[in-house]
């Protein structure tokens, strides 16, 4: 458990950056309860439910296998982490649209490349390529056709990283957090700002295209006028 998590937090912290508002203490903490909870849940440096300190708390083991169930839960957790205290930046705009897991998806992927764990990855990879949900629509396949497709053609873990420096940069903020949550428009235009190019032919094919998108889209490259090739 403690080589796992140094070498998945180290692996984040280079990837990604600063996860401690600049000045809060740097470790990751984590939790392993045997029979306690199903599940787990992060918290995060900015809130006291932890004691100001990004936390993992995993409720459920035996914790006698470093693979299948064990790892994939560890690595989300610290996932929700990255996706919620990057950048120095306190909130997650996006997690009304991927919800609790698609995000931690090509995460886990990511990392298990990342640190060289081929094996665990071909493992992921197998289980989440064929994988469907019904948001936003029915038959979606997240990871087959949105975050595997930027991860592969756009820079691997660069890409991951650049979509949480740029929306750092650019979404509204109120102080370190960010003010609201983010729109399907904004989502693709954040996403193409990372990947350097347009993906909403993309988007539309993974998600679908409705008419308010487009609206939402077009406003979207007003808001935030970074540029990206084929508009």
């Amino acid at each position: 458990m403690n080589q796992l998590c140094g070498d998945v937090w180290r692996y984040v912290k280079q990837t990604y950056g600063d996860m401690n508002g600049g000045g809060n203490d740097p470790r990751l903490f984590a939790i392993f309860h045997t029979n306690k909870y199903g599940g787990g849940h992060p918290a995060y440096y900015f809130d006291s439910s932890h004691d100001y300190r990004n936390v993992i708390d995993i409720g459920a083991g035996p914790w006698d296998s470093s693979t299948g169930w064990n790892l994939n839960a560890t690595v989300h957790e610290i996932g929700h982490i990255v996706e919620s205290a990057t950048n120095s930046t306190q909130g997650s705009p996006c997690f009304s649209l991927w919800q609790d897991s698609k995000w931690c998806e090509i995460f886990n992927y990511d990392v298990y490349v990342g640190l060289g764990k081929t094996s665990e990855a071909n493992r992921w990879y197998n289980e989440m390529i064929n994988s469907t949900d019904s948001f936003p629509r029915a038959g979606t396949q997240w990871f087959k056709n949105w975050f595997y497709p930027i991860w592969s053609q756009y820079g691997r873990s660069a890409v991951l990283s650049n979509f949480f420096r740029l929306m750092s940069q650019h979404f509204p903020k109120n102080g370190r957090t960010y003010a609201r949550n983010m729109n399907w428009g904004e989502f693709v235009h954040f996403w193409s700002g990372a990947a350097g190019t347009n993906l909403k032919p993309l988007a539309t094919n993974a998600f679908g295209w409705p008419s308010e998108w487009e609206t939402q889209w077009q406003q979207a490259r007003i808001n935030f006028p970074f540029t990206y090739s084929n508009y």
